[in-house]
């Protein structure tokens, strides 16, 4: 199971973050998670969804169901493709995208975003990083990663903030 703990500027608690994948087939898997706010004592965030790999094509699908406490209930389809930028695969272009819609099937909430990642192995011994840069296209927002082993901290231009670390 994987473990994490997560503040962000927008909110008063800390939040424990847990994630499951129960693999399917080679290239499928059921995947799980859910948040617990520390400040309410119940659960912010619940998610069940199945996930399909394309290796051949560098992308994946994913289709399932999510709770949070404003919306409640949704569903939740989401894409992501990746191209190689660099011939040793360190630097990459992403496109993902997600579609929420509420029991009715309206559409809810709809997210999209173009992403350069570079990875750094060893950046000093024992320390990877990864830099990403992307751009929320609904929003019209960009917004940048830095990632270094257990540790990774986001913002965008609007000041919103958080910072992950991973148990």
């Amino acid at each position: 199971m994987e473990t994490s703990l997560r503040y962000g500027g927008e909110s008063t608690a800390l939040k424990i973050h847990a994630k499951e994948k129960f693999p399917l087939d080679s290239n499928t898997l059921f995947q799980v998670h859910g948040e617990l706010n520390t400040r309410i004592g119940a659960p912010s965030y619940l998610s069940a969804m199945i996930r399909r790999f394309y290796p051949d094509l560098s992308a994946s699908l994913g289709v399932g169901l999510q709770y949070d406490r404003q919306e409640k209930i949704q569903y939740v389809m989401r894409g992501k493709k990746a191209f190689a930028v660099s011939e040793n695969g360190l630097v990459n272009f992403h496109i993902k995208g997600q579609c929420n819609a509420d029991k009715e099937f309206r559409q809810t909430k709809s997210r999209g975003a173009a992403e350069l990642t570079w990875s750094i192995f060893d950046f000093r011994k024992g320390q990877d990083v990864r830099l990403k840069a992307g751009y929320e296209i609904f929003d019209k927002v960009p917004y940048f990663q830095v990632r270094e082993n257990n540790w990774t901290f986001n913002a965008d231009i609007n000041g919103k903030w958080n910072v992950r670390y991973d148990l």
